[in-house]
């Protein structure tokens, strides 16, 4: 019997991981189908996390990016590990597209589920920086912890908090610098509705905090990669927190033990809702593609949408399939329910290669 491997990435607003290689996995007759939800830190990651770490989910009432009140999850394991995932409190889905205003959007809620988290007593904290509505460098989220962690006296700071001792990892697929023209302003702040002034305006923002904090501190992590994740959410997590930063896909694939479960293997199933050139910088498929190539294992990437096919095959993909192609355009390709009956018609094979 053939052994295929599922590990598909999300479809953003229509499929969760899971679901997605459940859809897979239907259309698979007379093979030994293996199945990994996966997450590369964006969305979908809360999900990914707790399946694999069999945590549970705490429901916290928290500010959303506009400082209204929502529910958001995060995951905490028996052993007092940690998962939030930004977007649950911060996240742009959480927003119309007329509220998008990263000069006033806030981090701030993401700071009170890392609060809740250590008052749980949790002593570890792996946090996925995918899908802010934000770029406010983390100040947000630095104001809740002092709010939460002081003595709310006239004129306290970040330097008057007084919190447990916690490790943080934190995990994104981008290397973007807090500023400058590869920064969070200028490559993420038009996809949040950022105007070219904004974007000079939030970038200048970023140069001054980022100079004021290092006078302060004597140390800088503007320029580390990943200080740009999240509207420099990550740069705030650095430098203020001490956090670790890590690329998201290889930081989960090496936590489920990948290289071991795919041993043996005859095909890998990646896949994501767009694929594109940007899936070879550093996106869950190109992550596995990575790994499965040291085994001589072929990977077919299943997307919603494709562009750039042809690169994508270049860099080793053996088949590049566009699960809507040739179907009725008038149905919702983003409907749950299409998007399975989608996935689980596509033609696969299970075939090693030489």
């Amino acid at each position: 019997m053939k052994k295929v491997v599922l590990a598909i990435d999300s479809f953003k607003g229509c499929l969760t991981s899971a679901e997605a290689e459940a859809a897979v996995a239907e259309g698979l007759d007379g093979c030994d189908v293996v199945k990994i939800p996966v997450t590369d830190g964006g969305d979908g990651m809360l999900d990914a996390f707790a399946a694999t770490l069999h945590a549970k989910r705490q429901k916290v009432v928290v500010r959303d990016a506009m400082m209204r009140l929502v529910e958001a999850e995060y995951a905490l394991t028996d052993d007092g590990v940690a998962v939030i995932e930004s977007a649950q409190a911060c996240g742009i889905m959480r927003l119309k597209p007329e509220e998008l205003n990263p000069r006033v959007a806030t981090s701030y809620g993401v700071g009170q589920l890392i609060a809740d988290a250590l008052k749980r007593g949790s002593r570890k904290i792996v946090i996925g920086l995918g899908g802010s509505a934000t770029s406010d460098c983390g100040l947000g989220m630095l104001h809740a912890l002092v709010d939460i962690f002081t003595d709310r006296r006239p004129g306290r700071n970040i330097d008057d908090i007084s919190m447990p001792h916690c490790e943080i990892d934190i995990l994104s697929d981008v290397d973007n610098p807090l500023y400058g023209e590869r920064g969070a302003a200028a490559v993420f702040g038009p996809q949040k509705g950022a105007t070219p002034q904004m974007v000079d305006c939030l970038d200048r923002r970023a140069r001054t905090f980022a100079r004021m904090a290092a006078r302060h501190l004597g140390f800088d992590c503007s320029e580390r990669a990943g200080a740009g994740a999240a509207g420099g959410l990550g740069y705030a997590l650095m430098e203020f927190l001490g956090a670790n930063v890590f690329h998201g896909a290889e930081y989960f694939l090496s936590l489920v033990n990948f290289d071991e479960i795919i041993r043996g293997t005859d095909v890998i199933v990646t896949g994501e809702g767009s694929a594109d050139k940007q899936t070879l910088m550093g996106k869950i498929p190109s992550a596995i593609l990575r790994h499965a190539e040291s085994q001589h294992i072929p990977v077919v990437l299943l997307a919603g949408k494709v562009s750039d096919a042809d690169e994508l095959r270049a860099a080793g993909f053996s088949k590049v399939v566009d699960i809507n192609a040739g179907y009725d355009t008038n149905e919702n390709p983003l409907d749950k329910e299409v998007a399975r009956g989608r996935l689980k018609a596509c033609p696969m094979t299970c075939q090693r290669h030489k």
